[in-house]
């Protein structure tokens, strides 16, 4: 048995402007998070993506369809208490990005993946000064520590904990941290991001077809890549 979504309780959302940052308020109220701290985000612009997603709810509030609103509660409930653990969690993912795992065959795929993968390892190579190395098949391959350590400078100049509760985010759906960071500092946009994450699932689905199910999970994802991209670069704003 599915627990009831709560009734749309509110008429009004506004943002409102305080010593802090940006809280969004419902009826006036402002809205706190599922650990009673105030949800304030640290600007107007991330402030408003929330509270259109609370104005956007019709007759219940559904948090499934309020990914910024998931990410902001998550960011204040947990990142900020520990944003160290979170840029670890990042870097393990670095240790073993998916863009590292190169297929064996067939031709066509291996050099698809050659043309739109290679690209954003060159990127991490000259501009963060990581230099990983590539491998085919499955089995795990060491990084060398410098390429991690480089990589984590970058890491660790995301303080703000929406923007790194949103890299963190972008990361796990894509299953490669290079992908999300690229996505943030801009080299790639997350359209582009999203398409290259899903290369090889593309792949199948051009030779075997497509599952309606797998499909709509997919499609539930890319919008919560969405809404993360987006409260990254709202952080961004002033």
């Amino acid at each position: 048995m599915k627990t009831p979504l709560p009734k749309k309780f509110y008429e009004t959302v506004t943002v409102a402007e305080g010593e802090s940052g940006y809280s969004v308020h419902l009826d006036g109220k402002p809205v706190r998070t599922p650990g009673r701290r105030a949800l304030i985000l640290p600007t107007a612009a991330a402030a408003q993506i929330v509270a259109d997603e609370f104005a956007d709810q019709k007759d219940v509030i559904d948090p499934a369809r309020m990914p910024a609103t998931r990410l902001a509660n998550t960011a204040i409930d947990g990142v900020a208490e520990e944003p160290q653990a979170v840029a670890e969690d990042l870097l393990r993912f670095a240790a073993s990005d998916m863009l590292f795992y190169r297929a064996e065959g067939p031709e066509a795929l291996v050099r698809r993946q050659t043309d739109r993968w290679d690209p954003l390892i060159d990127w991490a190579s000259s501009a963060l000064g990581a230099h990983f190395i590539l491998a085919e098949g499955v089995m795990h391959v060491a990084q060398p520590r410098e390429a991690i350590a480089a990589f984590g400078v970058h890491i660790s100049a995301i303080r703000e904990p929406v923007a790194l509760a949103a890299l963190h985010t972008m990361t796990t759906l894509t299953g490669s941290a290079i992908l999300a960071l690229a996505i943030a500092k801009g080299e790639i946009s997350v359209k582009e991001g999203w398409k290259l994450a899903h290369l090889d699932e593309d792949w199948t689905i051009e030779h075997w077809g497509e599952d309606a199910e797998a499909k709509a999970l997919r499609d539930h994802r890319e919008e919560e890549m969405m809404a993360a991209a987006a409260m990254f670069a709202a952080t961004r704003s002033s």
